[in-house]
C-alpha cells in the first residue's frame, strides 16, 4: 500500500529525531569523559585538636571511713539512714551501756575506798613520825633505850610504804574507772567526718562482738570531692606525667567534661584477663553531688592540645611526616590542583593542625571520584 504523505513526514520527523538524540549522547558521554575525576574538598577550617591517652576509669570519694564500735553489746538505737548528711561528732548509734555504767560505778566506789585507806594510812604516818621525834629527844637525854628509838624508827617506814602501796593501788584504780568510762563513751558512736552516710551494715537490736574484731556499723564518705580511678595500660602508662590535665565524662551525661591533674600513678599494676593496666588516680569537685561512687568514666589524660588553630582532616595529609613536622597536602585553587608543603603541629586520629603553609577557607583534597567537574562545592 502506498505511504500517504502525511503519515511519511511523521516516520521522517521521528527518525531525525531519534538521531538527534543519538549523537547528543554520545558527545555528552565523550565531554563527561575528558572531564576527569571530581575532586572532593574540605575547607581549611578553625578548630581544637587534642592528642590524649583514654582510659576507663571508676568513681570513689576522696575520703570515706568505716565506722566500727570498740565495745560489744546490743546496738539499741540508730539515728541516721543511707543519705543522711552528717557533722563530725554527731550522734550515729548508741549502744546499750548497762554493763559499762555497771562498771564505772563499781570503779568509782572502788576508788574512794582506797581514797579513804589511803587518809587512814597518811595519818598513821603522822602518828609514828611524832612517836620517832619523841623517842629520839629521850634517846638524847639517856631516857629510852636504842630498841625502842629503832622501833619506831621501822614504824614510819613501814607507814611510809604501805602509803606508796595505796597510792599504787589508786593510780590502778583510776586508770582502770578511765578505761571503763571510756568504753561507756564509746556507747554513743559518734561521726568521725563530715560526710554522707553510705550504707548500714547492722541493724537495730542486733548484738556486737567487738572482742575479735570491731564489727563495722555504717560507712560515711564525704561527696564533695571525688577520686576518678582510671586503668591506663601498660602500653600508655609512659606517656603520663603528673600534673597533666586529665577529664572525664561519664554515661549519663555524655556531654559534660569534668577537669582535674593527674596526682598519682599507682606502682602496683592490676591485671586482667592476662593484660596489665596501672591505675592513674586524679580529683574533681562534686559541689552539685551529680557524680556518685562505683560511676564509670571515660577518661582522657592530655598528652598535646591545639586551641583555636588551623585545622584539616588527617586523610588530607599526603604521605609521611618529614623533619620539623613537614608534609604535604593537595590545594584545589582556580579549578587546578596544587601540592603544598606544610608543617604539621598537634595530631590525633580524625584531624591535624596545621602550623603554617595553608590559609583559613582554602580547600584541600581529601577524596576522588568519577565523573563531575573538578571543584565541586566543598564537603564538610
Amino acid at each position: 500500500m502506498p505511504w500517504r504523505p502525511a503519515v511519511l513526514k511523521r516516520v521522517l520527523a521521528a527518525g531525525i529525531l531519534v538521531g538527534a538524540l543519538a549523537t547528543g549522547s554520545w558527545w555528552y558521554g565523550g565531554v563527561q569523559a575528558d572531564a576527569g575525576p571530581t575532586h572532593a574538598t574540605v575547607p581549611v577550617q578553625r578548630g581544637s585538636v587534642e592528642r590524649s591517652v583514654t582510659a576507663v576509669g571508676k568513681i570513689e570519694p576522696l575520703q570515706f571511713v568505716d565506722v566500727g564500735t570498740q565495745v560489744s553489746g546490743q546496738l539499741r538505737k540508730i539515728h541516721v539512714k543511707p543519705g543522711d548528711t552528717v557533722a563530725a561528732g554527731d550522734l550515729l548509734a548508741e549502744i546499750d551501756p548497762t554493763v559499762y555504767v555497771t562498771r564505772v560505778e563499781s570503779d568509782r566506789a572502788n576508788l574512794l575506798g582506797l581514797e579513804a585507806q589511803l587518809a587512814e594510812r597518811r595519818a598513821l604516818l603522822k602518828l609514828a613520825q611524832q612517836q620517832l621525834q619523841r623517842q629520839s629527844d629521850l634517846l638524847k637525854a639517856n631516857a629510852t633505850s636504842r630498841e625502842l628509838f629503832d622501833s619506831s624508827a621501822t614504824e614510819v617506814e613501814v607507814a611510809k610504804a604501805r602509803i606508796a602501796a595505796l597510792e599504787a593501788e589508786i593510780a590502778k584504780a583510776r586508770s582502770t574507772l578511765a578505761a571503763n568510762e571510756a568504753n561507756l563513751g564509746y556507747t554513743r558512736v559518734t561521726a568521725p567526718m563530715a560526710g554522707t552516710v553510705m550504707s548500714l551494715t547492722a541493724r537495730q537490736g542486733q548484738t556486737l562482738n567487738a572482742n575479735q574484731q570491731a564489727p563495722i556499723i555504717l560507712q560515711i564518705a564525704d561527696l564533695e570531692t571525688m577520686t576518678i580511678r582510671a586503668q591506663v595500660s601498660e602500653a600508655d602508662v609512659g606517656k603520663l606525667r603528673i600534673g597533666m590535665d586529665a577529664y572525664f565524662t561519664t554515661l549519663g551525661e555524655a556531654e559534660r567534661r569534668w577537669t582535674g591533674t593527674l596526682r598519682q600513678i599507682l606502682p602496683t599494676p592490676e591485671v586482667v584477663n592476662e593484660v596489665v593496666f596501672f591505675n592513674a588516680l586524679f580529683e574533681v569537685e562534686n559541689r552539685d553531688r551529680r557524680l556518685m561512687p562505683q560511676m564509670s568514666a571515660q577518661v582522657f589524660f592530655v598528652l598535646d592540645r591545639a586551641v583555636d588553630a588551623l585545622v584539616v582532616p588527617v586523610g588530607a595529609l599526603k604521605g609521611r611526616r618529614g623533619p620539623g613536622g613537614r608534609q604535604t597536602v593537595e590545594v584545589l585553587a582556580g579549578g587546578a590542583v596544587e601540592t603544598r608543603t606544610v608543617v604539621v603541629g598537634v595530631q590525633d586520629r580524625v584531624s591535624a593542625q596545621i602550623v603554617s603553609g595553608l590559609e583559613d577557607g582554602e580547600l584541600v583534597v581529601v577524596g576522588r571520584g568519577p565523573g563531575g567537574r573538578p571543584g565541586g562545592p566543598p564537603r564538610s
